[in-house]
């Protein structure tokens, strides 16, 4: 009935959430300089161009013009892989699934799986005190799918904290109960020793609850079962989980694969304000250019993976805010390196970030942007992982600490660079600098190679409205045009809710001024057309 593999030795560090957690009083320097590294690489970036424009103006004026060109190449790169994982997405969406499942051959599948009739999903609801509206618009979704119910484990997960949440699951079991193979209700205790209040304490506990209860005590063997650790607001499309266990099934290593789908921000899209469609957008496409760069991708949000290796490392990390993407370094660190994840190119709708006023909306969003960028705190976990390990390969590391280093001083620098600090060496530069030809040419340059960039707007609002979903009533088809014209928002969107919640991430865990998990509020105004049936 168990997970039968040669087990991992579990690291000591397996669940650190920051130097204070290790015991020696070296492996906690270590751990603290690798803290303080990514903002430090930011901040040395933002002040040495300031200083090189006044000391140096003339290489600080080549460098800003080599790293527009930079961008220019990176943002077309980028759309490149846009657009062939949109073609592709759309292409997951028209196919059924089921019917593929249906046609592999018996000898496509391994013994411990069975068939693809034999995978049960353990689908993992946490919430807090979002309203009834969401919960059942994430139980509908899930009902609603093209996957025998009678394989579907559902938990609904309230924290006991939560303002009348355990009443409120019991009443939705009620409603649900007899809809899936079981349904199942659990209420996190508050204040648990070693715990943050947060979704990777509350999954972690639903799901060994889920475990014991359900899974063992129904003999269900723990290598047929794929758990989706799914956000309140998810609403799967309908045929997530038959894509999902075609993936499975298929898989090079299923067991040591996490399978990501592609979120897009679309629930309540029609009611947001522009600020929050451009960043859910901007969202929704950076994850579909990392699915088409699979070797760069980790976990985000929702997200699914085999139980076996999930509950013989001890669920998800409990102490800390970005859980959704350090289950992807833990298991890559429990596993010596043998851990990937396996892009769906299917999408999960979920709610862009609205509230009841636009300054209320703005606020939201950055502190949403605020807590992605905490995903800073994998930093210092992945680079000290990678030092205690011997067994993981070296190009490895070395591929996974580039990518993560590079990501997050581009997050909070790049647009900075290119927006505002530009123009520097000729304020700076004095006179003499004023005088030169290169003074005269930067800002002509900047501008020619910033507009050929901005053309990756086009792609953007482009894809943006085809994703959009049927237009509720109320809503004038005019809204179309203000759906295009809002990425004229992008370079104040990029900067003050991209660069700036990012870099501040980054300065507090160099100063140890350790978050908390911050829930984004559910907000709906009216009623819309979402996911579609």
């Amino acid at each position: 009935m168990g997970f039968h593999v040669i087990m991992a030795l579990s690291p000591y560090y397996l669940h650190t959430s920051k130097s204070s957690d290790l015991a020696d009083p070296r492996d906690r320097a270590l751990y603290r300089m690798f803290e303080i590294l990514p903002a430090a690489l930011s901040w040395v970036t933002l002040f040495g161009i300031v200083l090189a424009s006044w000391l140096a103006p003339a290489p600080a004026s080549i460098f800003i013009i080599a790293f527009d060109a930079y961008w220019l190449i990176k943002t077309v790169f980028l759309s490149f892989h846009l657009r062939a994982s949109y073609r592709k997405m759309r292409q997951h969406i028209g196919e059924n699934w089921v019917a593929r499942l249906q046609v592999l051959g018996r000898e496509q599948y391994r013994a411990s799986i069975g068939t693809w009739r034999d995978v049960y999903h353990l689908v993992i609801l946490p919430f807090y005190n979002e309203s009834d509206e969401v919960l059942r618009g994430f139980l509908d979704a899930v009902r609603a799918n093209d996957y025998p119910m009678e394989r579907v484990i559902v938990v609904v997960a309230a924290e006991e904290r939560g303002e009348e949440a355990v009443a409120r699951a019991q009443k939705l079991q009620v409603d649900y109960g007899n809809q899936f193979f079981k349904f199942l209700v659990t209420a996190h205790p508050a204040d648990m020793p070693g715990e943050i209040p947060g979704k990777g304490s509350n999954e972690s506990f639903a799901a060994a609850v889920a475990l014991r209860e359900v899974i063992d005590a129904n003999a269900i063997p723990h290598e047929r079962v794929l758990v989706s650790s799914l956000d309140s607001d998810t609403e799967v499309y309908p045929q997530y989980f038959a894509c999902l266990t075609y993936h499975f099934v298929t898989a090079e290593k299923p067991y040591r694969s996490s399978y990501q789908p592609i979120p897009v921000y679309t629930n309540n899209i029609w009611s947001a304000p522009a600020l929050s469609r451009v960043v859910a957008s901007s969202g929704t496409f950076w994850q579909m250019m990392q699915q088409a760069r699979p070797e760069r991708l980790t976990t985000f949000s929702s997200h699914s993976m085999p139980l076996g290796p999930i509950a013989e490392m001890g669920w998800w990390q409990k102490n800390i805010v970005s859980e959704d993407s350090r289950i992807f370094w833990q298991l890559l660190s429990y596993y010596h390196g043998d851990w990937r994840v396996v892009p769906l190119y299917y999408p999960v709708s979920m709610d862009a970030n609205v509230a009841p006023t636009f300054f209320g909306t703005a606020k939201n969003v950055y502190k949403q942007q605020r807590r992605w960028g905490w995903g800073v705190e994998n930093v210092p976990y992945t680079l000290f992982a990678f030092l205690k390990d011997p067994l993981i390969p070296r190009a490895k590391k070395f591929f996974f600490t580039f990518n993560q280093l590079e990501g997050f001083w581009s997050w909070g620098t790049n647009s900075l660079l290119i927006f505002l600090l530009g123009w520097l060496p000729i304020i700076l530069g004095g006179e003499e600098f004023g005088a030169t030809v290169l003074s005269h040419n930067l800002p002509r340059v900047t501008r020619i190679l910033m507009t050929l960039a901005m053309f990756g707007m086009v792609t953007s609002a482009i894809i943006s409205t085809a994703l959009l979903p049927p237009r509720p009533p109320g809503n004038p088809f005019r809204k179309y045009i203000w759906m295009v014209l809002q990425w004229l928002l992008i370079p104040v969107t990029i900067v003050f809710f991209g660069a700036i919640p990012g870099l501040e991430a980054q300065t507090r865990l160099m100063l140890g001024k350790h978050m908390g998990f911050w829930v984004t509020p559910k907000y709906r105004r009216n009623q819309e057309a979402r996911t579609p049936r």
